[in-house]
């Protein structure tokens, strides 16, 4: 990260530590990209193509379209497609300051 090294610092080593832990997990939060955007934006991150993700989804690579164009959507279709790729659907409610990950949903 720069600057002194708490070896170099005159800080307490206990203290170089805990500073040292705290910058490989603020580097690890870095290292995990957050992308927003559509279903299509979904399907490219895991690499694939429509007619890729349809086989994977069970579904036609019109249903992939019409998906990917869609304005709304069924939790459990979006599910079923973010789990085909890989992935896990996660539905988040931001009330005024409070955040709350819904969860049986």
């Amino acid at each position: 990260m720069g600057g002194a090294s708490p070896t170099t610092c005159g800080c307490d080593p206990s203290a170089g530590k805990a500073i040292e832990r705290i910058e490989r997990e603020a580097l690890g939060e870095l290292d995990r990209e957050i992308i927003e955007g559509d279903l299509r934006a979904v399907r490219e991150a895991a690499g694939l193509n429509q007619v890729e993700a349809a086989k994977l989804a069970e579904m036609t690579q019109g249903e992939v379209s019409r998906l990917e164009n869609r304005d709304d959507y069924r939790l459990s279709t979006l599910r079923r497609f973010v789990q085909a790729l890989g992935g896990r659907l996660e539905v988040i409610a931001h009330i005024g300051d409070k955040t709350v990950k819904l969860r049986g949903v």
